[in-house]
């Protein structure tokens, strides 16, 4: 904290200076993290990272669940952002479950990678919303099977895909796709 307050600052703060702020961020996280969610959002955008945390003086390795609304105006919102132990169904569907007692509602569709227990903490905490893979999670996991060499080429026409104006046009260019790749 010390040091991104100094840099963005141009100057140096005390030590209790730097606790203040903490302090007060924290209670305007904490609020923020609390906020009533009042609009729908049709659209939700689920993810996960692993970020080293201090806890009680010992650094571990922790899943930090986040989730992104997208509302009727197109614009996107941060809808929580939470420790977790680990990516599970358990604390996938409590994550989801704090949010719906927030006032989530109106989920249409809910996009996320393909990891099973995200999925199936969608389908039990979120019935009614529909569930489509991330795009970009796929074109990374499609990498996967590709030598370096021909990633670039292999995703450009990947990509054209996605550019199909109905899914039987879609189907036939995938099908040629995985023939090709």
């Amino acid at each position: 904290m010390k040091t991104i307050t100094e840099e963005l600052c141009g100057h140096e703060f005390s030590a209790s200076a730097i606790s203040e702020l903490n302090v007060t961020m924290d209670e305007e996280l904490r609020r923020f993290m609390q906020r009533r969610l009042e609009e729908p959002y049709p659209y939700i955008i689920l993810d996960a990272r692993y970020e080293r945390v201090r806890e009680n003086g010992v650094g571990q390795s922790r899943a930090v669940l986040i989730t992104l609304g997208i509302g009727w105006d197109g614009r996107r919102h941060v809808l929580a952002v939470e420790l977790a132990g680990r990516e599970s169904v358990s604390s996938w569907k409590d994550h989801l479950v704090r949010l719906k007692e927030r006032g989530l509602h109106g989920v249409q569709l809910a996009v996320s990678d393909d990891h099973a227990g995200l999925k199936r903490a969608i389908m039990e905490a979120l019935p009614e919303a529909y569930w489509q893979r991330c795009y970009v999670h796929f074109l990374r996991n499609a990498l996967d099977y590709l030598p370096r060499k021909q990633a670039d080429d292999c995703l450009v026409e990947l990509r054209w895909i996605y550019d199909r104006h109905d899914a039987e046009e879609a189907r036939r260019d995938l099908a040629a796709w995985l023939v090709r790749w």
